[in-house]
């Protein structure tokens, strides 16, 4: 149960006008979208406590007391990258300390290591380096899905398909359809950073730009692939450039209806260029996520990626707007190197109790959520995805 359960509506808009926030809550109770002026003002309430009940409210709305995760890998095939992201402590260039690319029967031998666990999505993104060919990324594909026929790939973020479909000299939409006859399943929501031009030119201008990662997102879609979304947080943005970025996707989702799960990433500058900016604190992370369960009322999902996050405040998350914690993970690479401290893999056994001890219902689901396992099979039957109201 959530630390915000046991309140009615009425209490609720009460709560919210005490601290300013009655209109916005009386909006949500209506079930309408909230506006640019909205996101702000949620964006700058000091009153947490009610942002957060605002968002567990949605959250309970949609899913009730059910919390997802999955049994995953991580496979981080290169760390090669020409982009040189400042806030990167991931990427290197050849010759340098650490750097590193796999073959595909090497990616594929981190696949056969977790034969031995339940495992059913395998997550690979990397940097990006223009002297790959694009036979590497079919053969990494093929590869791994032989390794696991019964795997779902999540693979390769809106940048790295951009790379690849100009290695290919090829339409991306061709492309993708190549991509998906080798074994791609869906895309990962990674590389959108902030959609803000200012920031792209002071942090990674030799990445594509907002504009562009999201036609690249249209055309995934369009392609018949899901995908999740993200914002990379805690940095020089600003809390307009994040509301305009959250509105921007919102915007997408409209169109498409082709983002399944969006996930806040907090910057870690440790070991990175940026390493003297503080990065989010707790209390930031919490307002991400229920921001994102707020004006993202199209999108079903928002995930509480524990990796990025010490495991308590990913728990506290549940209460926040987050529906979702991600999964086993094993062994992920590029925000490890960048400072996380959190473990590399966990156990499903300590994703369930997790769960179960932030007061959720602990529900096992795929990558494209339908059900493996449920604590409640009454609220989430096996064998096809929970219901999902609109919020």
């Amino acid at each position: 149960m959530s630390c915000f359960a046991g309140r009615s509506n009425d209490e609720l808009v009460g709560l919210a006008r005490e601290h300013q926030l009655g209109a916005i809550a009386e909006k949500l109770l209506a079930r309408e979208r909230l506006s640019i002026e909205d996101g702000l003002a949620l964006y700058r309430s000091p009153h947490l406590h009610v942002v957060g009940a605002l968002a567990n409210h949605v959250r309970e709305r949609m899913h009730g007391d059910l919390a997802y995760f999955n049994v995953n890998q991580h496979v981080n095939y290169t760390n090669l990258c020409n982009k040189l992201c400042r806030f990167c402590a991931f990427q290197r260039l050849p010759g340098q300390p650490g750097a590193y690319q796999m073959t595909p029967d090497e990616a594929a031998d981190k696949v056969r290591a977790q034969l031995h666990e339940p495992v059913t999505e395998v997550h690979m993104v990397a940097g990006v380096w223009p002297k790959i060919p694009y036979e590497y990324y079919l053969d990494l594909l093929r590869a791994v899905k032989a390794a696991r026929p019964s795997i779902h790939i999540k693979a390769f973020t809106m940048v790295e398909l951009d790379q690849i479909a100009k290695v290919a000299k090829k339409p991306l939409q061709v492309v993708l359809e190549e991509l998906k006859a080798a074994g791609l399943g869906s895309v990962p929501g990674g590389g959108a950073e902030i959609f803000s031009e200012r920031v792209r030119a002071q942090t990674y201008h030799l990445k594509i730009s907002g504009d562009e990662w999201l036609e690249i997102a249209r055309k995934v879609h369009r392609a018949g692939l899901r995908s999740n979304c993200t914002m990379l947080h805690g940095h020089i943005e600003t809390v307009e450039e994040r509301v305009e970025h959250l509105d921007r996707l919102r915007r997408l989702q409209d169109e498409t209806h082709g983002f399944q799960t969006y996930i806040p990433l907090s910057f870690h500058p440790d070991n990175s260029e940026m390493a003297d900016v503080p990065g989010p604190t707790a209390v930031d992370e919490l307002r991400e996520i229920a921001l994102g369960r707020l004006m993202l009322d199209n999108i079903a999902h928002v995930k509480a990626y524990w990796i990025l996050m010490d495991v308590a405040i990913a728990q506290l998350a549940l209460s926040y707007g987050a529906d979702d914690v991600d999964g086993t993970v094993v062994e992920e690479r590029i925000y490890h190197d960048a400072g996380a401290t959190t473990p590399q893999q966990v156990q499903r056994d300590q994703l369930v109790q997790w769960i179960l001890d932030a007061g959720r219902v602990p529900v096992e689901r795929d990558t494209l959520y339908q059900v493996v396992w449920s604590a409640d099979p009454v609220r989430a039957p096996i064998g096809r995805a929970a219901p999902v109201a609109a919020s």
